[in-house]
């Protein structure tokens, strides 16, 4: 047994020493190297932490890079990556999940990145790391969604009692070409797809504050909860009270941090 841990050990240390170098632009975010370069046409920004931890774990952020980033800084404290691919305003359509997997497979080919990443679905980014989530369940350790977008009804639409956004509502039926009746019926929510994500096993967590009127609880985490649960899964839930859609997170993520650590999914389970 001890032969085989340490076999692996060394395994382990060979795929991140043999690992390819980051190239783009070097500089330095929350005194981290940053590394900025295009991969499938778009602005890939790369954090590196100071010493990497075992299994070179890392967290794929869904969409605003650096925004309400105290999970991100933890993480990176404790020996993680964290990556992002710039496609904004896209609402996680195929094209955006075509030029994702291109990223996956380069931090997990070329630079022996973890097959598991915890993905982080801020907002709008939920409807990203769900479509991912649903496509590749095996590429997936955990989803902290973070006030997460789960139903494009109730944001940007605002056909429930949130107050919407029309100009990304507009914005999605461009996106996706859809009419609004269309856009009405579309399934592929993150509500709407869960079942290869619960057939997985994967941990969710949801980060939300209960007076949010912009992406309202009641139209999106808690649904999704529901339904996922329903399926055999598990959500767990970190609720701000009197909170509204902002400000994101915690600002002491250490229950995120925590609960990232102890469920999160790893290489070969």
């Amino acid at each position: 047994m001890m032969r085989a841990g340490l076999a692996m050990a060394l395994w382990l240390c060979t795929v991140v020493q043999g690992a390819e170098p980051f190239g783009g632009k070097t500089s330095e975010w929350k005194g981290f190297e940053r590394h900025d370069y295009e991969v499938a046409g778009r602005m890939a920004t790369v954090v590196i932490p100071s010493k990497t931890a075992p299994g070179t774990p890392w967290l794929w952020r869904g969409e605003f890079f650096g925004a309400f980033a105290t999970v991100d800084e933890a993480l990176l404290r404790l020996g993680w990556h964290v990556a992002y691919l710039a496609c904004p305003n896209t609402f996680g359509r195929p094209d955006t999940m075509e030029r994702w997997q291109e990223f996956y497979k380069q931090l997990t080919e070329k630079h022996g990145f973890s097959r598991r990443p915890v993905l982080l679905g801020m907002s709008r980014g939920g409807l990203y790391v769900y479509n991912w989530a649903a496509a590749h369940p095996e590429t997936v350790g955990l989803i902290y969604g973070d006030a997460p977008v789960c139903d494009v009804k109730s944001w940007p639409g605002g056909k429930g009692k949130g107050k919407g956004s029309p100009k990304d509502w507009e914005l999605f039926q461009k996106v996706y070409g859809l009419s609004e009746q269309q856009a009405m019926e579309w399934k592929h929510n993150p509500i709407d797809i869960l079942e290869p994500i619960a057939k997985a096993h994967i941990p969710i967590l949801h980060v939300y504050g209960d007076a949010d009127d912009t992406v309202p609880p009641a139209e999106n985490t808690l649904i999704l909860k529901q339904r996922y649960e329903a399926l055999g899964g598990h959500v767990a839930l970190i609720a701000k009270p009197g909170v509204g859609h902002h400000p994101h997170s915690l600002e002491d993520p250490t229950p995120i941090v925590d609960y990232i650590l102890k469920n999160r999914l790893k290489d070969g389970r």
